[in-house]
């Protein structure tokens, strides 16, 4: 599917996306998920979790401010949507930081059947065992992105994102690379949860490709770089959510910049 053809079916299809994820930024993924044509809900008590993911059209697992009860939950909703055949994005925020995030988002991986995973690059590095590191939730280092999308895509039969400048998706087979974007994304935080929730998106109403998630990341970043024309980080914030809604399949078509590695 081209990038129009997947928009115009999340508009089409309104998917609910379920998240479990982070509390700096989850009513942002819930406003993004709204503009992009989604439904949000932010259900993470354990079993309004479990009900909920049974029904979604997709998942989003986000690590940003994981806690055990959380962790729970997250555990929970995961083993819920893959019984009930919905799609799980997992987002491993901060992995590589400190032993609890870790043993977290090997939990996760090893309880929960992902239909994609996106980090950052340092993040994808880190699960990848590829070489990459944290600052925090923030990439501080990453050896190869595209080399750690298409292990963790292989290794987990899954598609792999690892965002930053760059971006890159694989299924474990091909590594695509996405180059919209803009540097003020940088500046705002919770864009990668907003990633995250958009991936949600199209992976619910399209399904998990290469196609969706490069749809999804692709979109986002279009809305970035219509967004940040002569303004600053707080004004920037505001005209994302605008320019996610009123992105139309024709400016996603002619702006989109996706090649083959």
């Amino acid at each position: 599917m081209r990038p129009s053809e997947c928009l115009l079916k999340v508009r089409e299809v309104h998917p609910l996306v379920h998240h479990i994820t982070n509390y700096v930024t989850v009513n942002d993924c819930a406003n993004i998920t709204i503009c992009a044509g989604g439904a949000p809900v932010m259900a993470d008590e354990r079993g309004d979790a479990e009900d909920i993911a049974a029904v979604a059209s997709c998942l989003v697992l986000n690590m940003g401010t994981v806690n055990r009860r959380t962790l729970d939950s997250m555990l929970a909703a995961g083993k819920a949507a893959n019984d009930a055949g919905v799609p799980v994005v997992f987002d491993p925020v901060g992995v590589g930081a400190s032993r609890f995030r870790n043993s977290s988002a090997d939990a996760i991986l090893s309880k929960v059947d992902v239909a994609v995973i996106k980090g950052n690059a340092g993040e994808m590095g880190v699960l990848s065992g590829m070489g990459g590191g944290v600052r925090g939730v923030d990439s501080a280092c990453a050896t190869d992105p595209a080399a750690s999308a298409k292990v963790l895509a292989k290794r987990y039969g899954c598609i792999a994102a690892a965002t930053g400048p760059k971006d890159y998706v694989s299924d474990g087979s091909t590594v695509m690379e996405l180059s919209n974007g803009s540097d003020m994304l940088g500046l705002v935080s919770g864009t990668g949860c907003m990633t995250a929730s958009v991936v949600g998106c199209y992976t619910g109403a399209c399904g998990p490709s290469l196609d969706s998630v490069c749809s999804a990341i692709t979109a986002f970043c279009i809305a970035s770089e219509n967004a940040a024309d002569g303004c600053g980080p707080g004004t920037f914030k505001m005209r994302l959510f605008d320019e996610m809604l009123s992105l139309t399949a024709e400016s996603l078509d002619s702006g989109q910049r996706i090649g083959t590695l």
